[in-house]
């Protein structure tokens, strides 16, 4: 389960404080800033979070062990965005681990994840 943060990512436009499901496929994407680049400047993007919506580091909330939960980081302007999870994976509600049925509108709509790339083809013009 991640969070999606207040960021300038033009992808995650619109879904600041959304909680949701996320398909991980590995425990890779530890952001590591020992040897480059400065945590406390990173503009944060997305983050996993425990089953109480609390940033966690814990495994198997957080397959990576990332500080704070921090998964995905964006640019100033929004135009890159970097994350491990796999939002391509469960851009349809069939393919998320769990969706209430009767509040998503069916097994083959599209699940909140589609926003992304609709994001991006709304920033494309």
């Amino acid at each position: 389960m991640v969070e999606v943060l207040e960021s300038p990512s033009i992808f995650l436009q619109g879904m600041a404080g959304s909680r949701l499901p996320i398909a991980v496929a590995h425990g890779e994407g530890y952001a590591n800033f020992k040897f480059r680049g400065n945590a406390d400047q990173v503009i944060q993007a997305m983050r996993y979070v425990d089953n109480h919506g609390q940033p966690t580091e814990q495994y198997p909330f957080n397959p990576n062990g990332s500080a704070g939960g921090l998964t995905a980081v964006t640019t100033a302007d929004g135009r890159f965005t970097a994350m491990m999870p796999h939002p391509e994976r469960v851009f349809r509600n069939i393919q998320m681990s769990w969706v209430d049925y009767d509040k998503a509108g069916g097994k083959s709509e599209f699940s909140p994840w589609m926003r992304v790339w609709r994001n991006a083809r709304k920033w494309l013009g």
